[in-house]
């Protein structure tokens, strides 16, 4: 009898145990326009779920977050990749709609927006300067 593959195992029980969905393709990139200083997305989130988006930013930028929700039930978190910790004052219970803050590291961040109650439609305004 043949012995099974260790990795293969391994792998069938971290898909089935979810480990994976913690990493998603489904994160959306912010990108500036050339010479532009901020951008702007929309978008919507069903109740119990969260859309993310990434965007690179260097150490001591100042960055604006703004975001904007028809019900004012919208909320995000900031996370620094780098370390993986939440900027102070955009962290799990923080239910930020706004913050503003010079950045610790370079490389990417992450904006998670959750919704407090039901569906949630948003806008996002994101400034670096």
């Amino acid at each position: 009898m043949k012995k099974p593959n260790v990795l293969l195992v391994l792998l069938m029980i971290f898909a089935a145990a979810g480990v994976y969905s913690q990493v998603s393709n489904n994160d959306k990139h912010i990108k500036f326009k050339k010479g532009e200083s901020s951008a702007t997305v929309a978008g919507s989130v069903v109740r119990g779920e969260e859309k993310t988006y990434v965007l690179e930013a260097n150490k001591n930028q100042k960055m604006t977050v703004t975001l904007f929700s028809t019900e004012d039930n919208a909320v995000f978190r900031i996370k620094d990749r780098s370390s993986r910790y939440y900027l102070d004052g955009a962290g799990e219970i923080d239910d930020a709609r706004k913050w503003e803050g010079t950045l610790p590291s370079d490389g990417e961040y992450k904006i998670i927006i959750g919704g407090t109650r039901g569906n949630t439609e948003y806008t996002l305004q994101v400034f670096i300067e």
